[in-house]
């Protein structure tokens, strides 16, 4: 169906060729996630159809799913100074900039001398997205990076992975290490720490997102740290965030409107 769908007529359409394609869309075989984006993107097409080609209106007919909740996982300080501790020097610069930094593991993996200003030590780079992100790096990245070739074009992980491991630089063919490659690493890490929370490295970019907000309750700071083009994908880091009420601000939020019998006396 979904090979020949080009081939049938919008005004042709029917509810069987919608269940048709929802029930290989929506196959168990799929993760929750990516079940849920693709209904989602179907019904929108089916719309479409609909509004622009003269096609029934059959969107109604496509299942919805329970809407996704954010992962909320977050390490603790202590288990993120154990996998530092024990990590190998290129995986613990890894671990590094993801803690320190919020950044993705596969930026990371590519930043290399050309990504660093030295003199201002701040990190410039491209996010996901596109966005342009200029973050200043901690002392400890710095003393880090201080250490490897800001003349070699390489990316630092793979700079220090070739400067520490003999065994990795003989294997290391390309220029950037595969970023499953480190996770797999860290997974084995963790598991000999003995941490049984499942931590992965996009845990500590949460951990450093939330850990900022708590600090600066400015989301609008958290959202150029993750270098996130849209202010609903910062909330979506911080969704499971919630902060206590006040007493004193709900009280605050009706004092415009009530005036006490001393003010009216005064």
């Amino acid at each position: 169906m979904i090979a020949t769908c080009g081939e049938i007529k919008p005004a042709r359409l029917s509810a069987a060729h919608v269940m048709e394609v929802m029930h290989i869309l929506d196959a168990p075989c799929f993760a929750l996630s990516t079940r849920v984006i693709r209904l989602v993107k179907f019904r929108k097409v089916l719309r479409w159809l609909w509004e622009e080609q003269g096609a029934p209106k059959l969107d109604g007919y496509v299942i919805r799913r329970p809407g996704l909740r954010p992962r909320n996982v977050t390490a603790s300080r202590e288990q993120i100074d154990m996998l530092l501790e024990a990590a190998k020097p290129a995986l613990r610069l890894m671990l590094l900039i993801c803690s320190d930094l919020g950044i993705r593991t596969g930026t990371v993996v590519k930043l290399s001398p050309e990504n660093y200003d030295r003199e201002k030590e701040e990190l410039r780079f491209e996010s996901k997205k596109g966005s342009k992100v200029c973050l200043p790096v901690t002392d400890e990245i710095a003393a880090t990076l201080n250490t490897l070739d800001h003349e070699n074009p390489l990316p630092y992980i793979t700079q220090m992975r070739i400067k520490t491991n003999k065994k990795a630089a003989v294997k290391q063919r390309a220029a950037v290490v595969d970023p499953v490659v480190l996770r797999r690493e860290m997974k084995e890490l963790r598991e000999s720490l003995g941490i049984t929370k499942r931590i992965v490295p996009h845990d500590l970019r949460r951990t450093a997102a939330v850990e900022l907000y708590r600090r600066t309750k400015d989301i609008r700071i958290v959202q150029s740290f993750l270098g996130h083009r849209s202010l609903q994908a910062t909330i979506w880091y911080l969704d499971h965030e919630l902060v206590q009420v006040n007493k004193a601000d709900i009280e605050a939020i009706k004092r415009p409107f009530i005036i006490s019998r001393k003010e009216r006396t005064a």
